[in-house]
């Protein structure tokens, strides 16, 4: 199976250098995988990279608008369907693809879908063997935006015991060191659940108290993203019932919480 990527132009502070598409094949056919936004000089770029081999399906992992709207535009100028695990915004599938599902390349080459939800609910990573797409699951150069932390840290956990070999990421370089990688994410994750509680236990009781003893001093343009991270390892906490939080008039009010609220 051979694997070409075509970069969008769409670099930012949330996407690094851009989008990663990948133009996957064998025996002649391919799919094109996480096709970007909609960008002509991006879908020329995935029509040049296809060449003479014939396309058989686009696939996205997710619905983000840095990896899906390109999908049902270029679906319906290639011919072919346009896979993914639920509909989202400026993206409907033709076909949707559950845990487990296989999308067929060529025969005896084809690409399994993986559901890991944390990064969105409906994230695909899609596995050929011992290559790994992983989208936005994992990246290269940088950690990732959750919106669950509890399913985010078991789907990494599911991907480690898959034992792959090699990431294709949604944005950044190929990771080559993927159980590596994985364990790193891993170990991240808890850690900025123990900084967060070490935090609550040193008096921060507001969101922003918290962002800025885990995170320190942050940009405006990750500011709210920051917010957010903590929020969401907030809620898994409450959730195991290891911290409480109250929002109200006066602040957020996070707290451990007392015997009469376990």
């Amino acid at each position: 199976m051979k694997v070409e990527r075509v970069l969008a132009p769409n670099p930012g502070p949330y996407t690094g250098p851009g989008t990663n598409t990948y133009v996957v094949s064998a025996g002649g056919r391919a799919v094109i995988l996480d096709p970007g936004p909609v960008i002509d000089v991006h879908l020329s770029a995935i029509a040049h990279a296809l060449g003479d081999l014939e396309p058989v399906a686009v696939v996205v992992t997710h619905t983000h608008p840095d990896h899906a709207p390109a999908a049902n535009p270029l679906g319906v100028r290639l011919g072919v369907p346009v896979l993914g695990f639920a509909p989202g915004p400026s993206f409907v599938p033709t076909e949707t693809l559950a845990d487990g599902d296989l999308v067929t390349v060529a025969d005896g080459s084809v690409l399994e879908a993986v559901h890991t939800p944390g990064h969105t609910a409906d994230h695909l990573c899609f596995r050929a063997g011992r290559v790994l797409f992983t989208g936005d699951h994992i990246i290269g150069g940088s950690t990732v935006i959750i919106e669950d932390a509890a399913a985010y840290l078991r789907s990494l956990e599911r991907v480690l015991r898959l034992e792959p070999g090699h990431l294709y990421p949604g944005h950044g370089e190929e990771i080559p060191a993927a159980t590596a990688t994985i364990t790193a994410y891993i170990a991240h994750r808890i850690e900025r659940e123990r900084q967060v509680l070490v935090a609550v236990a040193a008096g921060a009781r507001t969101i922003p108290e918290v962002v800025d003893a885990v995170y320190g001093s942050v940009g405006p343009e990750l500011a709210a993203a920051a917010a957010m991270q903590v929020e969401t390892q907030l809620q898994k906490l409450v959730d195991e019932g290891r911290v409480s939080w109250r929002a109200d008039a006066s602040g957020d009010g996070i707290e451990f919480p007392t015997m009469e609220d376990r």
